[in-house]
């Protein structure tokens, strides 16, 4: 197989590294190397900034309709190219081919195609004389240039959160992609070069050190990372020193409350798609399982019998897989790991091994029996594995599952309305799902509180995060 180095896209086209180190892309199916990504150094990021900088004002001055249109046509070339994004994907990341298209290209495209129409959807509020003899209004203004960072689990999805609304606004972009999935975002930065100015997105290939060294480097007005709390907490400290706006979209350990009235089957269906999909690397994966007592015992045969008909893992060729593999040999010991700690008093139900010798497999794991201090409780595995609790009262099943340092997401399963509504109040996380659990429209906000993070991906309220807000006042004598 070719192992041949990619390339830089700067300022419209591909550029060689000036950086000399390189990293070996791993197939995390078979383990072999398929290629390689330079260790872009600050040369290369200086090249990139300049090219963003450059771009800005022929694009920050392109008018809403304009803007739009270019994107409408960026979204139209992605769909026209869906089957190479999906061989892409489905090389760097070991995701099931047969099922890329419709579970995450065609959710890109309509990303896309919403932030298009957010271009001409500028809000503020009305011109006025709110102090005598004066007229007011509100200019909302791209912010300039955006550093950003997208992680391995979603290489494209994450990359199309991040400049959909950057450029949407009228802002100009620096992005490195995680340093194990690059190929799907370099062919979207070659299709994005297709309709905008030069230099509008820059895409620069590296690792960690790249990445901080993307964060610190003056130029950009703000920085943007999908990632871990380690990570998230590293460029909000790096970004202070330059008092830069963040955007923080980080880990996730998502609850889903079982009550006594929900139907159990329905519950359990959602819950195992929800916790096993993409091999469980998802922040908004439900991970934890909280179910009344007088039916904990059901939900778990449940769990069980549902994982094993509809959670098969697999290679990405093969029929029937729900998942692939891990995304490298270090995700798979960190979730191995956590099998390893488990406490004495925890019962795998099924799953908790390695599968097969070659590629980074886990099976889907159920553990039951689990305290709310254990470690797989309170701890981002980001794997495929599901932990259940039992608990007595409404109170209690609200403290269990606000009980971590995470708020991205959570799930209650009942048909109580009245419980519902109490609880999508009092769950302290940037999104509960009611009787289902993990699906996203592009319409609605995504993002968390706590150490989850802070700012909105999607929606509205993620293209007014691309802002900024100018008040204008004229006198009228």
């Amino acid at each position: 197989m070719a192992t041949t180095t990619l390339q830089n896209h700067i300022g419209g086209s591909l550029r060689n590294a000036h950086g000399t180190g390189t990293l070996d892309l791993i197939d995390p199916a078979t383990e072999e190397v398929y290629g390689r990504i330079p260790l872009s150094d600050a040369h290369d990021l200086d090249a990139a900034y300049a090219a963003a900088v450059s771009a800005f004002p022929i694009w920050r001055e392109r008018t809403p309709a304009e803007r739009q249109l270019a994107l409408f046509r960026i979204a139209d070339a992605m769909a026209s190219r869906a089957e190479e994004f999906a061989d892409l994907e489905s090389q760097d990341t070991g995701k099931p081919r047969a099922t890329l298209v419709a579970d995450e290209i065609e959710q890109s495209i309509d990303q896309l195609r919403f932030f298009a129409g957010a271009a001409r959807s500028l809000e503020g509020r009305a011109a006025g004389e709110y102090a005598a003899g004066h007229t007011s209004y509100v200019r909302r203004e791209p912010i300039g240039v955006i550093g950003q960072v997208t992680p391995w689990n979603y290489p494209l999805n994450m990359a199309v959160w991040k400049i959909a609304p950057a450029l949407a606004a009228g802002n100009t972009v620096v992005l490195k992609p995680a340093e194990s999935t690059p190929l799907s975002t370099l062919l979207l930065a070659e299709i994005v070069a297709e309709h905008t100015p030069a230099g509008t997105l820059n895409v620069v290939l590296g690792g960690r050190e790249t990445g901080a060294a993307l964060v610190a480097h003056p130029v950009p007005q703000m920085v943007a990372i999908t990632g871990s709390v380690r990570a998230g907490m590293a460029v909000a400290a790096s970004a202070a020193s330059d008092l830069k706006r963040v955007h923080l979209e980080l880990g996730g350990k998502a609850p889903a409350v079982v009550f006594d009235d929900a139907s159990i089957q329905k519950a359990v269906d959602a819950i195992v798609t929800a916790a096993f999909f993409n091999a469980g690397q998802d922040c908004t994966a439900a991970t934890r399982v909280i179910a009344h007592s007088s039916v904990h015992d059901e939900v778990v045969r449940a769990l069980v019998a549902r994982t094993k008909t509809h959670a098969r893992t697999g290679a990405p060729h093969e029929d029937g897989v729900l998942f692939g593999p891990l995304s490298s040999a270090a995700q798979l010991a960190q979730v191995q790991g956590f099998i390893d700690r488990l406490p004495a008093h925890a019962t795998i139900e099924t799953g908790g091994r390695r599968q097969g010798e070659k590629g980074y497999f886990f099976e889907p794991t159920i553990i039951s029996g689990m305290r709310q201090d254990d470690e797989a409780v309170q701890n981002e595995i980001f794997g495929p594995v599901l932990t259940v609790q039992s608990f007595d009262t409404d109170d209690e099943a609200l403290t269990m599952a606000n009980g971590v340092r995470y708020a991205l997401a959570a799930s209650i399963f009942t048909r109580d309305h009245t419980r519902a509504m109490r609880f999508t109040r009092d769950l302290d996380f940037g999104c509960v799902w009611v009787n289902t659990h993990i699906p996203f429209v592009s319409d609605m906000p995504h993002g968390g509180f706590k150490h989850s993070g802070y700012g909105k991906d999607l929606s509205q309220y993620g293209f007014d995060d691309y802002t900024r807000v100018k008040h204008v006042m004229t006198a009228l004598d």
